[in-house]
């Protein structure tokens, strides 16, 4: 008995003047394969066309190579972690430290919840080499920069308010909070269990933020 091959089912050419559908079809893609429990190894080109339903070659009109899509990626996520940031912090209402901690937790719960898409938001085999020219620097120096924003404001209005000590340099601030976020998403990421008190995240949150 011969077993049927099954095949993707062609995609539909998109209308003339709908290349930018397109584009976000392959990105979207690459995040379905980044889903599915692998990692930025899984999302090659022919496996993002694959998922597309597209012809591998169509991918060069809007990629050149498997680098560039994961920066796509990247951007996308950074992208949609300044709207959750954002909208938790509105949310919280108007009290700042509570609106600080609505901030924190959202970051520290995305990370949790897509813990593929957040572990190649922050490096991975898509980081160009110092050699590398396909990705600059400007590129990656404007991954975050809304979300770090948010994070300088947050920290900003608790001065505001008096319920945190005041600072010369709140860029430099969310800097530091953002990273004691990064290290505790990452530890809960990768250990079985994690060590210390319940309200470890409540403590890192007050120490970085200066809280009174």
């Amino acid at each position: 008995m011969v077993t049927p091959v099954t095949t993707t089912e062609p995609r539909k050419r998109n209308r003339r003047g709908e290349g930018g559908k397109l584009r976000e079809e392959i990105i979207a893609a690459a995040v379905a394969l980044l889903d599915e429990g692998g990692d930025e190894r899984a999302v090659t080109l022919r496996a993002v066309a694959r998922k597309a339903g597209i012809a591998a070659p169509s991918i060069y009109a809007h990629f050149p190579d498997q680098p560039s899509i994961m920066l796509a990626v990247v951007r996308r996520e950074m992208d949609r972690l300044a709207v959750v940031l954002r909208e938790a912090g509105e949310n919280a209402g108007p009290d700042a430290r509570q609106r600080l901690f609505a901030v924190c937790h959202a970051y520290l719960d995305l990370a949790r919840e897509h813990p593929q898409r957040y572990r190649i938001m922050f490096g991975g085999l898509w980081m160009p080499s110092v050699d590398d020219t396909s990705i600059s620097d400007a590129d990656l120096e404007s991954l975050g920069a809304e979300a770090l924003t948010l994070l300088a404001e947050v920290l900003g209005a608790c001065v505001a308010q008096g319920i945190a000590y005041g600072s010369d340099d709140l860029y430099g601030d969310a800097v530091a909070l953002w990273l004691g976020l990064h290290g505790l998403a990452h530890q809960r990421a990768v250990v079985r269990k994690m060590p210390g008190p319940a309200d470890v995240a409540e403590r890192l949150i007050t120490a970085l933020a200066h809280l009174k």
